[in-house]
């Protein structure tokens, strides 16, 4: 694996499987994920919901609850450490102060009953020592940095008298008061309004560019990665099933499922035989780890072959695809 433009990784996740014990029995959740995330660099993660994107980054972290849930195998190195192997305490020095974290809803991740100054400066006094006056003024810049109008008034408000795009704002601002290496945004903007989105999209890639730091962008909507990141991933029932730069994906996209993804975005250099299409069938409920290829189900190339699970198969320099045939020459491909 190489990230996007030969950055150096900063980092480099190898095997990651993460399972969750439920009455209806074990869901294999993440089914041996492997990545690399260079310096710089915005790593786009697709797929539908419950694809796996979301527990992948959560495992990384340490973020999942343990139990139901668990982390059978992996690493996640970071500057020389594996996060999955680290303390509890060890995991909290890392999280906010090096790497954070924008969550899918804010409304849910905010402390409704403390104040938006008080959450945004806790990682201040806690990872960087501030006292409470200059974590304050501090809060007071970030808040501006993300866009909130008169900030010095909004320390005493709470989440409930913020708009929703707001209150995203203020996640954002929280993810980056110590300065992170890595910012990790899981759907930030899937609750917001159109425009209200594109704000968001275009203040984490000005924040990205004037921070200098890399940032994975988890989302189903591979319409927002195109305009986002560098580098695409795409993931079906827990395994990445291609990887590619962005304009790659786009313009040759190997695996039946991305292509079913690209046929379902509305474009408008389609023209009238631009009609989108669906993908049939449902994914996985990931109960039992699939056997062969797990898109074998809902696959209009299903052969033979398939009910032998794909390995990521490189087809050109820095893009992989886990698929046995070749739908660019309608033929089987070897591994």
């Amino acid at each position: 694996m190489i990230p996007g433009n030969g950055r150096k990784p900063i980092i480099k996740v190898e095997n990651l499987q993460t399972r969750f014990h439920t009455p209806e029995g074990i869901v294999y959740a993440v089914n041996g994920v492997d990545f690399e995330l260079g310096e710089g660099e915005t790593l786009g993660v697709v797929g539908e919901s419950g694809c796996g994107k979301s527990v992948t980054m959560l495992s990384v972290l340490q973020l999942i609850p343990r139990p139901p849930g668990e982390i059978v195998s992996g690493r996640a190195e970071f500057h020389g450490q594996d996060l999955l192997h680290l303390s509890n305490e060890e995991i909290r020095s890392v999280r906010g102060a090096q790497i954070g974290m924008i969550f899918q809803d804010p409304m849910t991740s905010l402390n409704p009953v403390l104040t938006i100054g008080k959450q945004v400066s806790e990682p201040l006094m806690l990872h960087l020592g501030m006292t409470k006056k200059d974590a304050a003024d501090r809060v007071i810049e970030l808040l501006e940095l993300v866009g909130i109008p008169e900030a010095e008034k909004r320390l005493t408000q709470y989440p409930h008298q913020f708009s929703g795009g707001m209150r995203q704002r203020v996640m954002i601002a929280m993810a980056l008061a110590c300065n992170p290496q890595i910012l990790i945004a899981d759907e930030p903007t899937t609750a917001l309004d159109v425009t209200i989105q594109a704000q968001i999209i275009e203040l984490v890639k000005r924040l990205r560019d004037e921070i200098g730091m890399s940032v994975i962008w988890i989302t189903h909507d591979l319409g927002v990665v195109a305009g986002m990141a560098q580098r695409v991933i795409v993931m079906y029932a827990g395994y990445i099933i291609e990887e590619a730069p962005v304009k790659e994906l786009y313009s040759n996209p190997t695996h039946p499922y991305t292509l079913g993804l690209l046929n379902s975005l509305p474009r408008l250099d389609r023209g009238e035989q631009g009609r989108l299409t669906d993908i049939p069938g449902l994914p996985p409920l990931l109960l039992e780890k699939p056997v062969g290829c797990p898109f074998v189900p809902r696959c209009v190339y299903a052969h033979d072959r398939c009910s032998e699970n794909p390995p990521l198969m490189e087809i050109a320099p820095g893009h992989r695809s886990a698929c046995w045939w070749d739908v660019k020459e309608g033929k089987a491909r070897h591994a």
